[in-house]
Formats: structure tokens, sequence, C-alpha cells
């Protein structure tokens, strides 16, 4: 059997949705290229700043002062005071800590969400192109995924309320949707995203809201939040992480904000899952909240600075196709005269550059001709990769 042959014998008896879950994946792109320092890595979702300093030592702190032992399901109360205080500061808001659920990760927050929603036979509708993940985890549960997918045009994209409404039925639980987007870095404009909260209570249907990427918005401090404008009971679920704006994605830490009257289910489903995120790196949260803003405003001009370094590249490459630059994240998400099949092309690319990009085929339908770029690396790596792609690209 061949190493890359990952099927299961018959004799495993495993569910049928995990059987069927597909196993391509960006990471299957790059396994031959992890430990080959020639390769220039956009392929993940990932910046090569480290950690700042001060939030290690917040972590190293909470182990000397003991904090290694079974605590809070829905995360220690000073995180959640902290988490609560940050959102009004940033958004206006008066959120209490008891809307605030602490989670290993923001993945980790998004399957709470569905395991709590979604029923076998249910639906959920995902605007996309969107991280694929929400897709699998909505199917590991037995649910069904309906894509509703941007509309794409010289301006960007944009999201058409009318498609939502029409993918919606009676087994619709969730609409899920990220702004800014990873990968096409796009910002739903809060009118749009209350137009998407008015449907949802109009059908009863719950909206979750992905919005790591909240603070990397170019030229402003946050992106904009259905919370400014929710009830505290409207059924509305905020996925967020440290992993992004802090430079903590090896910490897999992340939080939910969600209405108080479902913080009680939402520990006991952590308890059957992780029995509660690790104390002494909620300590380190704490620290990256409050000590932690003028790194996120690094980080924020880090990717900005990255961005143009990339799109000032691809805009002298007569191949290249890309909508308006775009206004937050991580990534230039673009297509290729010639090179429709994304896939194919992102290892014809790897083999003659070493530079690793990811394919748009794991983004959603319709991103089949796509390539996504993660610009949160240094100015120098990026002009080198930038002509290394040039030949490819140009």
């Amino acid at each position: 059997m061949s190493r890359f042959d990952l099927s299961l014998p018959a004799r495993h008896d495993i569910r049928a949705q995990i059987a069927a879950i597909s196993l391509d994946n960006i990471a299957n792109i790059a396994k031959e290229a992890f430990d080959k320092t020639s390769i220039i890595p956009l392929w993940f979702g990932e910046g090569d700043l480290p950690t700042p300093a001060f939030i290690g030592e917040a972590a190293l702190a909470g182990i000397r002062a003991g904090h290694t032992f079974y605590s809070h399901q829905n995360g220690i109360p000073p995180l959640r005071e902290t988490l609560a205080a940050y959102h009004n500061r940033l958004l206006g808001t008066a959120l209490d800590p008891d809307r605030i659920t602490v989670t290993s990760g923001g993945m980790p927050a998004i399957m709470l969400a569905i395991e709590m929603l979604v029923d076998a036979g249910d639906n959920v509708i995902v605007i996309d192109p969107v991280w694929p993940n929400i897709g699998g985890i909505v199917e590991i549960v037995g649910g069904q995924v309906r894509s509703v997918r941007l509309d794409y045009g010289p301006d960007g994209w944009s999201l058409d309320i009318d498609k939502v409404r029409a993918a919606c039925d009676s087994r619709t639980k969730a609409i899920f949707f990220a702004s800014p987007g990873n990968p096409t870095g796009a910002m739903i404009p809060l009118d749009v995203q209350t137009r998407l909260l008015e449907l949802g209570r109009e059908l009863g249907v719950w909206l979750i809201a992905d919005e790591v990427y909240h603070r990397l918005v170019f030229g402003q401090p946050v992106a904009p939040s259905l919370l400014t404008v929710a009830d505290p009971e409207d059924r509305l679920l905020i996925v967020n992480s440290f992993s992004k704006s802090w430079a903590m994605t090896g910490w897999r830490l992340g939080w939910l904000v969600h209405p108080p009257s479902v913080a009680a289910r939402l520990a006991v489903i952590t308890q059957y899952v992780t029995s509660g995120t690790t104390t002494f790196l909620q300590d380190a949260a704490i620290a990256a909240i409050e000590q932690g803003e003028p790194f996120v405003a690094e980080m924020n001009r880090y990717c900005e600075q990255g961005m143009r370094i990339v799109c000032d590249a691809l805009d002298t490459m007569p191949r290249v196709r890309m909508a308006s630059r775009p206004p937050g994240g991580m990534y230039a998400f673009f297509e290729v005269d010639g090179m429709p099949d994304s896939k194919a092309g992102c290892l014809e690319i790897l083999r003659n550059t070493s530079v690793g990009l990811a394919p748009g085929s794991f983004f959603g339908p319709g991103s089949e001709s796509f390539y996504r770029l993660c610009f949160c690396r240094s100015p120098e790596a990026l002009v080198t990769a930038m002509e290394k792609l040039r030949p490819s690209l140009g």
C-alpha cells in the first residue's frame, strides 16, 4: 500500500460522516516541504512574528503560581471579565462576563457552537469563500452545508441577502459568515450584517460570526460587529481567537460571545470535550489583552505592509486577476490566466519557485481557479517570494 493511500479497510466501522471527510487539505500539499528551509511558506494562515515575550512570561508566572488544576469550564472569571471589557472598550458595547466562554482555540469555539445547535439532517448556510473547517464540523455532526457564495466583481466581494434567504428552509439552524474573511479579506458592512440578523430573527435561525481577523483591518482599529446592534438574547454567536492578532497560533486559545442563557450549556459541552481551557494559558491571555495593544497595532501595520508589497507585485503580472485590494486579514486571493486548476497550479508553482501557496479549491464551490497567499511575512521574505513567483504568474 502506498504511504499516500489513506483509505481504511472495511472492518474499521467508523461513522459514515467521519469516513466521508476528505483527507485532501493544505497540509497535504505542504507536508513534503515542512523541513525545507529553501521554501517560502505562504500557504498557511500564520505569520512569522513570534508571540510577544510578555505573554510567555505571564504563562510561566501562572505555572509557578500553581495554576495547573481543573478550573471554570466557561473560563476563569478574570479572563472573562477582561474579554468583556475588551469588547466594551473597542465597540462601545455593554457585555457582561456571563456572555463569554473561553475555548481551546477558534476552531473549538466553532465546534461548540455547531454541537450545541445542529442535529443530524439540519443544515447550515455557509457564506463562502471561507476557511473550510466550518463545513467539516457541520458534516461531522451529520448536518448539511449549503453554500452561498459572495458576489465577485471589480470592487471586491459582496453579499446578496436574497441568496441567503433563498437557501434557508425549515431545517436551517444557522448562518455562518466571516468578516474580515479568510481567504478574501473582505468585510461585510454593518448594514448588511444587520439585515442578516433581521433574517435570523424572522426565521428563528442562529448567526455564527467569525471575527478572528477583526483587529486586522487596514486604516481602522476594529471591524464592524453585530455586537454593536444585537440584543443580548439574540441568536448570535461570535467566534474569536488569540491566534492572529497576538501571534499565538500554537497556543490554542479562543473565545465565544453568546447569549447569557446558553452559558451553562456551553460549560457542559466543554466538560465533555476538554474539561476546560488550560488555566495558565488563560493567565497569558489576560496579559495579551491588557498589555498587547501596541503589538496588535504592530501586527496590523505588518499585515498592511505585506498586503501592499504583494498587491503591488501582483498588479505588474498581466496573467493575475484580482479584485480590489483586501481591506483586512492576511491574504491575497487571486486567479491566474492559464492555471484554472489551483491545486495542480500550487504544486507546479512549488516545484518551480519554492514558494508555497494554498489552492482556492479548499475554500468553497466556485473557488477552484483561485490561489491564496498569506502576506503576514517579513518584507524581505515577501519581496523575494514575489520575484520568485514572477516567471510563473507574470
